[in-house]
């Protein structure tokens, strides 16, 4: 049975390919020919095939995958943070900051204003550089560092990856995953090894795997992790420095998504001797996700690479936009305000873990937005029941890299409902766990 590529040379078969997936005859996942039986098959020399293949995986559409072969990539989308589509539906999932609890921009917009900023000037507004310089410095201590500015935090985290990692590269993720992490290694064309999450974070043997499959990144949160809430302990952060201490050039990007809205404290996996990492903190979280802004401190060589990835497209971050945070990150009435939502969050997110409690259903209370709740059953089946009750959630399987991973999670976002609806909720999650379990019990019929 022949493959159905052609060609003579690497253009020609690389073009081969790209016609048979835009034709519909190659499906993301299908496998492609061995080089050594397209090589014997066309009556060409191996290297032209080696070449054809390398084309085609710069260009993200296939994956080579050494001895487990080399496919067409997959396309399928990725899911995403925020609101589903319109629906009837109470839509528990969506992962979104209090609307009501944002600090108010509008009181910083006369301090925004002032004279145009040209092409050629400093790319961080003044103001802003002092604030975040003494807030990154509170953490990283006395390693040198440098500051950049970057739209937000999924951007600094995709220019981070690329100024280091080539296609195919190796990036290790937490398991489960947020998923916008998920999103940027699988367009960008990396490899995602995943690295289980415990209570105290990332695990120690996790991460040594990971580190002894060749990756050159590892990508963390130290607070909050998304979806688990999971924070790293200061135990846990001294046994993953250590193990990173033979592994100095691995980049390790730190992404404090909650930061300032954080009830846990900030330990760093990077060891004093480490030589390439960057710690990321985007104001989204706090100031809301139209505040598209993220400020990024890391050593000097990676900062330097960052700054030559920024350059090509978006040269700098609006300063009107680095003035309204720099004012609002200083004002005592909007750091007030973030305070208080970081109350709200935490203790919203504890009343509803003791609801849960009440049913039987365990949760673990951990920190950020959202709950990871362990069902009694696999979340793909109790989520119809759920949806038949008015709510939509999200079921642990969107979050994972693993096979088998989480199946019995869902994450809730629940701190902005009222008492009598988190009353509702926790009864039907019960409700519908029961219902999961009984159809699953029940019998099947034949005939």
């Amino acid at each position: 049975m022949t493959s159905r590529i052609t060609g003579t040379s690497a253009v020609e078969i690389a073009d081969s390919v790209r016609g048979l997936l835009e034709r519909a005859r190659l499906a993301p996942g299908e496998p492609l020919p061995p080089v050594r039986a397209l090589a014997d098959e066309l009556g060409v020399n191996r290297n032209t095939v080696v070449a054809a293949y390398r084309q085609l995986a710069a260009a993200g559409l296939i994956v080579t995958r050494g001895r487990a072969g080399t496919r067409v990539a997959d396309r399928s989308p990725v899911a995403q943070e925020g609101f589903s589509a319109p629906s009837s539906l109470h839509d528990v999932g969506t992962g979104n900051p209090d609307p009501r609890l944002i600090p108010d921009p509008s009181i910083a917009l006369a301090a925004a204003a002032g004279r145009p900023v040209l092409y050629g000037e400093p790319v961080i507004d003044e103001g802003l550089e002092s604030w975040a310089g003494d807030w990154m410095r509170a953490d990283v201590g006395d390693r040198p560092l440098r500051l950049t500015v970057t739209s937000g935090a999924v951007d600094a985290v995709e220019r981070l990856l690329a100024q280091a990692l080539a296609r195919d590269d190796a990036v290790a993720l937490e398991d489960p995953c947020f998923l916008a992490s998920i999103q940027t290694v699988r367009l960008g064309g990396y490899r995602a090894v995943p690295v289980p999450v415990d209570a105290e974070g990332m695990t120690v043997d996790g991460l040594r795997a990971a580190l002894a499959q060749g990756v050159r990144a590892v990508v963390c949160t130290p607070r909050a992790q998304n979806p688990t809430g999971a924070s790293v302990s200061a135990e846990r952060a001294a046994q993953l420095r250590a193990v990173l201490a033979e592994y100095p050039y691995v980049l390790v990007v730190e992404d404090d998504h909650f930061s300032l809205l954080s009830q846990r404290p900030y330990h760093s996996l990077v060891g004093p001797d480490h030589r390439r990492w960057a710690l990321v903190r985007s104001v989204s979280k706090f100031l809301g996700p139209d505040m598209c802004l993220a400020l990024v401190a890391s050593d000097p060589h990676t900062a330097e690479r960052l700054a030559l990835r920024l350059s090509p497209g978006t040269t700098w971050v609006s300063h009107l936009l680095q003035r309204i945070v720099g004012h609002l990150v200083t004002d005592d009435g909007a750091r007030s305000r973030i305070r208080a939502a970081a109350r709200h969050y935490t203790d919203r997110n504890a009343s509803f873990v003791r609801r849960l409690a009440r049913h039987g259903i365990t949760a673990t209370l951990g920190d950020g937005l959202n709950i990871w709740v362990r069902l009694p059953v696999d979340a793909a089946a109790v989520s119809p029941h759920l949806r038949r009750r008015g709510w939509l959630v999200r079921t642990g399987d969107e979050f994972v890299l693993a096979d088998g991973a989480a199946a019995s999670h869902v994450r809730l976002t629940v701190h902005g409902l009222s008492d009598a609806d988190a009353d509702r909720l926790a009864a039907d999650l019960s409700d519908a766990c029961d219902e999961a379990l009984g159809a699953a019990r029940a019998p099947t019929r034949v005939g």
